[in-house]
């Protein structure tokens, strides 16, 4: 019984921390949901069939996309699409879908960074 007690602090602690770095319904400062991602904030930002994910700091200023890599997977119903990111300018990676993104779609992110460290975030 002591170490299920013990376990189940240690997943409550765990997810507490986590939940520090998480944005949920944060926006970014052009208007879109951020997530920390691969060492980043990592702004979504959708218009039309184009996708943008502009890179920030901590303290929200625009961060260097040098040295990143990344797609989105969208989906949305029974349509899914894999979308290739590439630089668009200093601080963005930026994608074309085929098609509008629809609202309510759900965007994946895979990222990764120069040294190679990689992460994921859902929007």
């Amino acid at each position: 019984m002591k170490n299920f007690l013990i376990a189940t602090m240690l997943l409550l602690w765990a997810g507490t921390a986590m939940a520090q770095h998480s944005h949920g319904s944060m926006k970014g400062p052009n208007g879109g949901p951020m997530q920390d991602v691969a060492g980043v904030h990592a702004e979504l930002v959708l218009a039309g069939n184009v996708v943008t994910i502009n890179f920030l700091d901590e303290s929200n200023k625009p961060a260097s996309a040098k040295g990143f890599s990344g797609s989105v997977l969208i989906v949305s119903g029974a349509n899914r699409e894999t979308v290739q990111l590439a630089p668009s300018g200093d601080n963005a990676l930026k994608g074309e879908a085929k098609n509008p993104v629809a609202a309510g779609a759900a965007v994946t992110l895979v990222l990764k960074n120069a040294a190679g460290k990689s992460g994921q975030a859902k929007f």
